[in-house]
């Protein structure tokens, strides 16, 4: 047990022994980002490969991981990228500097996000979301638009596809019945 709060203490400061007794410094984690990392690969290593399960994690967490099909849900500018404190470009070089970083960032992020799919990926906005206590509207992320996704797919209706399907399989019955004999 004191192996894993010594793991756990290190992941959150920062600090990885290394073999050989040498100490490197990683990127200092929350203790609520270790243990959501903990809990998806507990949560990953119960499940077997053909059960149905739903994994819902940050994309921080999903990071190295993959599954059949993804779903990116609330892809809006204001939450992906994230807009913080701050992050007003007061035209000085070291703001704008700032915000092209945190921007970039934020676009490893999404590519984490999409390249995490191996069959399927899904990503969708809101049109509006509540903001405090309004409504307001919802725009799609600038990272949508960058990933040029209405080029390569054909966006299908559903309806007008088991209506189709409906109507091939009425005919073939129809077809059936009609070259029996009476």
């Amino acid at each position: 047990m004191l192996d894993f709060v010594d793991w756990i203490a290190k992941r959150c400061g920062g600090e990885l022994d290394l073999d050989g007794g040498a100490v490197t410094q990683s990127e200092a984690k929350s203790l609520l980002d270790v243990a959501q990392t903990v809990g998806l690969i507990a949560s990953l290593a119960d499940r077997s490969d053909e059960a149905d399960a739903v994994t819902l994690c940050t994309l921080h967490a999903a990071k190295g991981l993959e599954w059949p099909h993804v779903m990116l849900a609330g892809v809006n500018e204001g939450l992906l990228p994230f807009a913080g404190k701050g992050d007003e470009d007061d035209g000085s070089a070291a703001a704008t500097e700032r915000l092209a970083e945190r921007l970039q960032e934020e676009r490893r992020l999404m590519y984490v996000g999409i390249t995490r799919a191996q069959r399927s990926l899904v990503v969708s906005h809101l049109r509006r979301r509540k903001k405090g206590r309004e409504m307001v509207p919802g725009m799609p992320s600038r990272f949508i638009a960058e990933m040029k996704l209405d080029e390569q797919v054909t966006k299908e209706d559903a309806r007008a596809k088991l209506k189709a399907l409906r109507e091939a399989a009425a005919a073939r019955a129809a077809a059936g019945a009609a070259a029996k004999p009476p």
